[in-house]
């Protein structure tokens, strides 16, 4: 457990700034009276995401493997690292939509009703707390294994010859 505290670390960190992003869209009106836009600028998340990822595996390898790690190495750290961001993610998810942004299922039902993009049993199906616990979950481990496999082809170092 102790070789994985570096994971942990930014797993935590993750999960927090998620909480901050979420936080932020809310401010900018995407979870109510710019719902419409939310959809392309949540997306944007992915960049600091991807940053994060970057920041977490070069902490590791300067400070677990000396500043050598090979791709391996990295990937294995990213996989670790996406599956506390998914572990936390049903805490996160709660965290989110019980206090930062309570009406955000209420607004996107009604949003996705009005512009013709669902029915309402289809939107009330999809965006509830138990769905979107479930999503981030495995989106959390999907999408967090593609980047470390992406994130740690860039963070190894070249092996001496």
């Amino acid at each position: 457990m102790k070789k994985f505290l570096i994971e942990i670390k930014w797993g935590i960190i993750f999960s927090i700034i998620s909480l901050i992003w979420v936080y932020l869209e809310k401010s900018l009106g995407w979870h109510d009276k710019n719902i419409a836009q939310h959809a392309i600028y949540t997306n944007l998340f992915a960049i600091v995401a991807i940053a994060l990822y970057v920041v977490a595996l070069l902490d590791k390898r300067k400070n677990f493997y000396h500043g050598k790690m090979t791709w391996s190495q990295g990937f294995i750290s990213g996989i670790v690292i996406s599956i506390v961001v998914a572990i936390l993610s049903p805490l996160a998810m709660y965290i989110t939509h019980e206090f930062i942004t309570p009406d955000y299922f209420s607004n996107v039902i009604e949003y996705s009703v009005e512009s013709g993009a669902m029915t309402r049993a289809a939107a009330e199906e999809y965006f509830n707390l138990t769905s979107y616990i479930i999503q981030s979950f495995f989106f959390a481990l999907v999408v967090g294994v593609v980047t470390s496999a992406i994130v740690a082809f860039f963070v190894k170092t070249r092996k001496n010859k």
